[in-house]
């Protein structure tokens, strides 16, 4: 045997061994039950003061579940084989203990939500139920006053992309 045979031969037991391991690229699975073809979502309960967040995680649940999954989303739960139910159970916003020393003033806010969901099949079967979830976002705080910029709505939207990433992964990850 050559030494360009026996390095080919070297170089193919691993490939073997590992295209039996199960390895998978995260994030692409498909492990929702073999029967559902198509998701809704519900809009999302809101019991914070902020009414946008509500639609900003509905929204971002949906276009997640676009780019990471092979499901069609429809708009009427009850033409859905599963439906995503989400709900905001509270909100807090707050500044952070970071101050700048020249003018005392907050340098920084945090955004803290809590929610739940759960994800229900048509038959009303809860599938996955993930209750009590705490998220948070900081943001910062212009210290000049005539520069003052309200950051919390980008807080907001960022915060609803991480909820997004983890819901749905949640879901795929469940089965």
């Amino acid at each position: 045997m050559s030494f360009a045979g026996a390095w080919r031969m070297v170089a193919a037991v691993p490939a073997l061994l590992f295209a039996g391991c199960g390895y998978h690229v995260a994030g692409k699975a498909n492990l929702l039950p073999a029967d559902i073809h198509t998701i809704a979502v519900a809009p999302w309960g809101n019991a914070s003061v902020r009414y946008k967040l509500s639609n900003y995680l509905a929204a971002s649940v949906s276009r997640e579940l676009i780019a990471r999954t092979r499901y069609r989303l429809v708009s009427d739960p009850s033409k859905a084989d599963v439906v995503l139910y989400g709900s905001i159970a509270n909100m807090l916003q707050g500044g952070s203990p970071l101050y700048d020393n020249a003018t005392g003033r907050t340098t920084a806010g945090n955004v803290v939500v809590y929610l739940q969901f759960k994800l229900v099949d048509h038959s009303g079967k809860t599938l996955l139920d993930k209750p009590g979830l705490v998220y948070q976002q900081p943001y910062e705080i212009s210290t000049d006053p005539r520069q003052y910029f309200d950051e919390s709505d980008a807080a907001f939207q960022r915060l609803s992309t991480d909820v997004a990433k983890s819901v749905v992964s949640a879901m795929l990850e469940q089965f």
